[in-house]
């Protein structure tokens, strides 16, 4: 069966940084896109970025850009979310997410798979 797993959440101070890890199982992992979304207090699930089989390319929110990274291992079956300068709206669950093809790929409700979510605090 399909499994993500989310680790590498917590808390920061503001300017930080963090590299959060989604594990995957249960599926060719190479033949999917992998995305990232975010879900802040009392907000809507919003995309943060993704990125597509074969390596590329990859895709940021206006929000995160030059802030995060997005990068796959895929020997490891493994997709990372480097994050930067982080600031207190970047507080979150953060969710791995992927799907077989990469169209609208910036829209949650296009991806069939989820893990459980990692939270990051960033503190002022």
């Amino acid at each position: 069966q399909v499994q993500l797993v989310e680790s590498g959440g917590g808390l920061v101070q503001a300017g930080g940084s963090l590299r959060l890890s989604c594990a995957a199982s249960g599926l060719t992992f190479s033949s999917y896109t992998m995305g990232w979304f975010r879900q802040g207090p009392g907000k809507e699930r919003e995309f943060v970025a993704a990125i597509t089989q074969g390596g590329g390319p990859t895709y940021y929110s206006d929000s995160v850009r030059d802030r995060c990274t997005i990068s796959r291992d895929n020997a490891k079956n493994t997709v990372y979310l480097q994050m930067n300068s982080l600031k207190p709206e970047d507080t979150a669950v953060y969710y791995c997410a992927c799907r077989r093809y990469p169209i609208d790929i910036r829209t949650a409700a296009g991806y069939p798979y989820w893990g459980q979510g990692t939270q990051v605090t960033v503190s002022s």
